[in-house]
């Protein structure tokens, strides 16, 4: 079983371990395989978020 950190690749879309791909194609680290397996959901939501947070300020709703 591999051991952590682990990281999603962004170029092969792929969960790797520290010795993967250079930095700037991966998002992480995390501390488990389905946390990295999960990026881009977490990334979606984050961004959902945002984007809700600036319509509210934006329309004054602070």
């Amino acid at each position: 079983m591999d051991e952590g950190p682990f990281f999603f690749c962004l170029k092969h879309h792929t969960v790797e371990t520290r010795d993967g791909c250079a930095e700037r194609h991966r998002l992480g680290p995390f501390a488990t395989r389905s946390e990295a397996e999960h990026a881009l959901d977490k990334v979606a939501e984050r961004n959902e978020q945002a984007d809700a947070e600036d319509r509210a300020w934006n329309e004054g709703d602070r």
